[in-house]
């Protein structure tokens, strides 16, 4: 039996805790820093078997090195990333046995967002550190639109009963993208207020299905005739391909005014 727990870091990171109810181990995925997690550990007396990380960005690593000196676990993470804590390097298409918690995990390349971004795929977990974002995607910061496209849609082909965990609390924010660029959408209307009352109660809005994704993150639905529209009318040209439908919408987030929900 699996629970994950969210660890709050930096101003809206999150890092995950995967464990083995009925023997109090755990994985540790993209830790940023290390005091918020050492804290979780010693309050539910948690054992770290294995770090995970996703991609190279210094608040999904930067605490590694410290919990490495309370705990010397083995650290997976993208061979083709500049990590130096790594110790298992991954470069996607891998499956891991973790003997210690009777686990498989399979190892998704999902590059765009940084060159060699990777995912941990466990049941029906899915840790996708900043390639999709609860309804949103993550930047082009060193990969291409073509890259992250298809690393979406590697991800849109998972079970849509799969929970998406992603690194970040951005939900409210890319859902006022959502609701720009398809007004009429219902299940987008509702979301928001689903994420307006869980925020309120300072709960997180993280995970959500891959179902949910599908209803209401544009960046899952470029094939839509409504989302299709949108990115036409903002770019005005037509678009001939879902693909090209992306790269419009992610241009179109890059300058998007984020306003108070």
């Amino acid at each position: 039996m699996l629970k994950i727990l969210p660890i709050p870091a930096f101003k809206d990171n999150y890092i995950w805790l995967i464990i083995h109810t009925s023997t109090d181990q755990c994985l540790i995925v993209d830790p940023g820093e290390a005091p918020p997690v050492l804290s979780s550990l010693r309050e539910y007396r948690l054992t770290p078997v294995a770090i995970f990380l996703t991609h190279h960005h210094y608040d999904h690593v930067n605490g590694v090195a410290e919990l490495l000196t309370h705990y010397p676990v083995p650290v997976f993470g993208p061979a083709a990333e500049n990590i130096p804590q790594v110790t298992h390097p991954l470069s996607g298409n891998e499956t891991l046995t973790l003997k210690e918690m009777d686990l498989e995990v399979s190892v998704l390349p999902i590059p765009g967002h940084t060159r060699a971004h990777i995912a941990y795929y466990l049941g029906n977990h899915v840790f996708c550190g900043d390639t999709l974002f609860t309804a949103g995607c993550g930047r082009l910061f060193e990969g291409t639109a073509v890259q992250m496209f298809h690393s979406l849609s590697h991800l849109k082909a998972l079970p849509d009963e799969t929970l998406v965990y992603c690194g970040h609390e951005y939900t409210g924010q890319n859902l006022q993208f959502a609701i720009t660029v398809e007004p009429h959408n219902p299940d987008v209307m509702a979301r928001i207020s689903a994420t307006n009352l869980k925020r309120q109660q300072n709960l997180p809005t993280v995970p959500a299905t891959l179902a949910l994704e599908k209803l209401t993150n544009p960046f899952l639905r470029c094939q839509e005739a409504s989302v299709r529209a949108a990115a036409e009318a903002y770019a005005q040209i037509s678009l001939s391909t879902p693909e090209a439908v992306f790269r419009t919408l992610r241009t179109w987030k890059d300058s998007f005014k984020i306003n108070s929900l």
